[in-house]
């Protein structure tokens, strides 16, 4: 039997520059495609969703759940790269140091955790939640970046901005008992 699991990521959020990152929450926007998730983030043999444990991944997870019938739960281990040493920063510059975290992962950019230590936390927390063959399919909810470095590490290649997202709120699946990729990322439909 193929086992298909699946990492989604937080669909589009309200930014807030002056509240913390991990409270920001989703647009009209993203939850009107967070809605649209079950069509493309799910099958029959999934049957949990756990999400970081930040708010708009909380959402996103809360949406699922609402149209499978499945109460998500959070994991700690699946945040997003903890970028704390500079908070919120405006799109262009965002841009240039998340350029910069990919490209030297064995380094801290501005005080962001290090890309290998971030791959290292998602890839344990994920084989951890995929480890029990009788708990089911899983649909995790998480963030963009952490899932490239999944991803990379699903398909054994280095670490790459080419693996990002092509955009919040877009999907992967993933067979974790053979750990590989099966598709690449495709962006859930906003409608």
């Amino acid at each position: 039997m193929t086992v298909v699991s699946f990492f989604l990521t937080h669909a589009e959020v309200v930014v807030e520059p002056a509240r913390p990152i991990e409270s920001w929450g989703l647009s009209d926007a993203g939850r009107s495609r967070a809605a649209r998730a079950v069509d493309v983030a799910r099958h029959p043999e999934v049957r949990r969703i756990v999400s970081s444990e930040e708010r708009k991944a909380v959402e996103t997870a809360a949406v699922l759940g609402t149209a499978t019938g499945i109460v998500p739960t959070t994991h700690g281990a699946l945040g997003e790269i903890d970028r704390s040493a500079t908070g919120y920063l405006p799109f262009e510059e965002f841009e240039g140091v998340v350029d910069a975290f990919f490209s030297a992962p064995e380094e801290s950019v501005r005080g962001w955790e290090r890309a290998v230590d971030a791959q290292a936390r998602i890839v344990e927390a994920v084989r951890r939640l995929t480890a029990d063959d009788d708990a089911g399919d899983v649909t995790i909810v998480s963030h963009g970046a952490v899932g490239a470095l999944l991803l990379a590490d699903l398909r054994g290649v280095p670490i790459s901005r080419a693996l990002d997202q092509p955009g919040m709120g877009s999907v992967f699946a993933f067979d974790p008992r053979t750990w590989r990729a099966t598709s690449d990322w495709r962006r859930v439909p906003a409608r």
